[in-house]
């Protein structure tokens, strides 16, 4: 018999054909609205009495949609011995049957599926998904003969085949989809659990922990009740750094960048000697030479701005030579804000000073020993960039290492 839907070839590995993953199969055809119509078409266009997608595997067939004009007794979900079947020779073969008039047709007169069933006219196509994977048949049956073999019929038949095949693939698609957004929204629960852990739980004893370094740090008694409490608020405050960066770097990661609460900042000076004075509590044996002049009122997030010198200057404290004062020159004028903060000590290598913007870079301090969550300096980097600026660094043994972030002060652009 001619084949002129011959889908053969190299078939991909058999999918699991599990009970469940059947009954799963048998519900998404009936999910197709498509489905009935196209039944109906047939039996209209043919004359056959009943017509059904059906799942075909090696060990089983099953209906999964029927049109049944003649009472041949099936329902979605009825099962037939599939050695009974011609769908078994079809799932073989990859190639359609078709038969006019099983009684007198030399191939199928002595058949023991026409006889069984009493069939006369029979039309049967692969239903093959796009990766190749063998899915069911498309029938029809009768027990009057039919000229279902006329070309036009069959590729009615093949047409249909591929519609519902291509339903198929659409629906499983859905479903993937469906269950990776019910996953993605699982995973951005715990995320948000995760952050309100560490901004709320984590933040009050942190506090308590730095009061009770401040009270000491006050009290006139013994020297060293007075470095204890410098150790203290020195931990704390690297503690919260943790905290802060980890913080901004998940809903960086979870949103669509580094979030900003824009300002018209008339008094930027003051709020970054503030910072360095902070700095210097913690630290009083460093030195932090420091040239803050700041001409005109500067458009940013003032608190993000604040955070860029933090971070940069706890940098230097880490990576500085001990012995070297820090430098800090923020100057901003009518066009730019910039902040330069420059240390003494071994240069960074030419090839790390990109790759200490990433996230997790850890430097090694000069107890030899990482500091911190390698997350500072790419946060800073986010945050100036967000700003529609950008952050360098410079590095050599003659002119010692200098981050210089600069922001423009007017912009007509819109912020992130």
């Amino acid at each position: 018999m001619p084949n002129d839907i011959d889908t053969r070839g190299i078939p991909p590995p058999a999918r699991e054909e599990s009970p469940d993953a059947i009954a799963s199969d048998v519900a998404a055809v009936g999910r197709l609205t498509a489905v009935p119509s196209i039944l109906q078409v047939i039996c209209q266009s043919t004359g056959m009495g009943f017509a059904a997608v059906a799942r075909v595997t090696e060990d089983s067939w099953i209906a999964c949609a029927v049109r049944d004009e003649i009472d041949f007794g099936l329902i979605p979900g009825s099962q037939l011995d599939i050695a009974t079947t011609l769908c078994r020779e079809v799932r073989l073969e990859r190639s359609p049957i078709v038969i006019d008039h099983a009684s007198k047709d030399a191939t199928y007169a002595s058949h023991h599926t026409p006889k069984l069933y009493g069939l006369e006219s029979y039309i049967s196509v692969p239903i093959v998904l796009r990766n190749g994977e063998y899915f069911g048949n498309l029938c029809a049956i009768d027990r009057r003969p039919f000229p279902v073999s006329a070309p036009q019929v069959r590729e009615t038949f093949r047409l249909f085949a591929e519609m519902i095949a291509g339903q198929l693939d659409d629906e499983r698609r859905y479903l993937e989809v469906d269950d990776a957004l019910s996953s993605e929204r699982t995973t951005a629960e715990l995320r948000e659990q995760f952050i309100a852990i560490l901004g709320h739980d984590l933040r009050s004893p942190l506090a308590a922990i730095a009061a009770i370094g401040e009270m000491l740090a006050r009290d006139p008694g013994a020297a060293r009740v007075g470095q204890l409490s410098r150790r203290l608020l020195n931990s704390t405050h690297r503690m919260s750094s943790m905290i802060d960066d980890t913080l901004d770097f998940a809903r960086g990661r979870m949103g669509a960048g580094m979030s900003l609460a824009l300002s018209l900042e008339q008094n930027l000076d003051v709020l970054m000697a503030n910072v360095l004075s902070e700095l210097q509590l913690i630290g009083p044996e460093r030195l932090i030479q420091s040239d803050i002049r700041i001409m005109a009122p500067v458009l940013c997030d003032p608190g993000r701005v604040q955070q860029v010198l933090s971070n940069l200057v706890k940098n230097a404290l880490v990576h500085g030579r001990k012995d070297a004062p820090i430098t800090v020159r923020v100057h901003g004028d009518a066009e730019r804000l910039v902040i330069d903060v420059g240390n003494e000590g071994a240069p960074i290598p030419p090839a790390e000073c990109e790759r200490i913007f990433e996230p997790y870079a850890r430097a090694v301090s000069g107890s030899g020993q990482p500091q911190g969550l390698g997350l500072g300096l790419y946060i800073c980097r986010q945050i100036v960039s967000a700003h529609g600026g950008t952050l360098t660094v410079s590095s050599s043994a003659g002119e010692g290492t200098h981050f210089v972030a600069a922001l423009p002060v007017c912009r007509t652009t819109t912020f992130h």
